[in-house]
Formats: C-alpha cells, sequence, structure tokens
C-alpha cells in the first residue's frame, strides 16, 4: 500500500489545499493529512477547528485519515509509515521555499521522498494568508473555501 503524507498549516483549508489532497489520491492508496502546529505563526484557527474542517470537507473521501501534529513532518510521516511527503506548488516562489524544505527532509531521512503536484490554474491565487484577511473583513469566502469549510467560518466569525 502507498501511503503519503500531506502536512500543512491550513489556516483554513482551500479549495487549492482540496484540489492537491484530490491529486494525491489519483496516485496513492492512503493519505494521511498532518494538520501542523507551528509555534512560528499566529494561527486563526486551532489545529483541531482547522482538523473539524478538513474532515467536513472530506467526509465522503474513504481512504484519508486526519491527524493533528507538533514536531518535525519527517517523524509524524515515519509515525504513520508513509515514506512519501506531498507538497502543493502555485507558483515559482512556492516552488524555491518547498524544494528547500524537500532537500532538509531528505537530509534528515533519505527514506523520504518529496513529490511536488501542482494546483490547478483557477487555484493558483488562493492562499490561507490571502483568506484569513478575507475572513477578517467579513467577505465573501465562496471560490475560495469548499462549501463546508465557508459555513464553519461563518459561523464561528459570526456572518
Amino acid at each position: 500500500m502507498k501511503i503519503a503524507v500531506y502536512a500543512g498549516s491550513f489556516d483554513p483549508f482551500t479549495f487549492g489545499h482540496l484540489d492537491i489532497l484530490k491529486q494525491s489520491l489519483e496516485i496513492f492508496d492512503k493519505v494521511i493529512i498532518g494538520v501542523a502546529y507551528n509555534h512560528e505563526k499566529t494561527s486563526l484557527l486551532s489545529p483541531e477547528e482547522r482538523g473539524e474542517i478538513i474532515k467536513l470537507c472530506t467526509k465522503d473521501f474513504t481512504n484519508i485519515k486526519v491527524f493533528s501534529y507538533e514536531g518535525l513532518t519527517v517523524n509524524f510521516a515515519k509515525k504513520h509509515n508513509a515514506n512519501v511527503l506531498i507538497r502543493g506548488l502555485r507558483n515559482t516562489s512556492d516552488f524555491e521555499y518547498e524544494n528547500q524544505l524537500a532537500q532538509i527532509n531528505a537530509s534528515l531521512d533519505k527514506n523520504i521522498q518529496t513529490v511536488f503536484l501542482v494546483s490547478k490554474p483557477e487555484y493558483s491565487m488562493i492562499s490561507s494568508s490571502c483568506v484569513k484577511e478575507l475572513i477578517l473583513h467579513k467577505c465573501d469566502l465562496s471560490g475560495f473555501v469548499p462549501e463546508k469549510a465557508k459555513e464553519y467560518l461563518y459561523k464561528k466569525f459570526g456572518y
């Protein structure tokens, strides 16, 4: 069984994230979604809330699991018997950062491979940072996040 880890902050989960997840499921038998807790970032949602949104948006998927975690993604992958990390790319700036991260991960564990998947053009401008800004100004989130995520976020932030 080919198991991959798709890790990120997912703060919040967007159509871009969903697109990369769907692409991953065409390649791998099982995808473990790792909701990372990053002490360096100021999060809009707790790891538990982010995980809940992902579960709501993916309830019809049978071959994924969602977990929150702290620490190195390489260690999270090993814990779940995965040796592939999925990373989404929107543009060349993403590639430079993600390539550096992939090389660091490979140096930490030579058995870990990183697979880069390119988002569809219609999602290339969506970032969690931009969606957070839209939420803070109570803007319409249609076109940026899946319907279940939108409902959750509207309720949480008093739309």
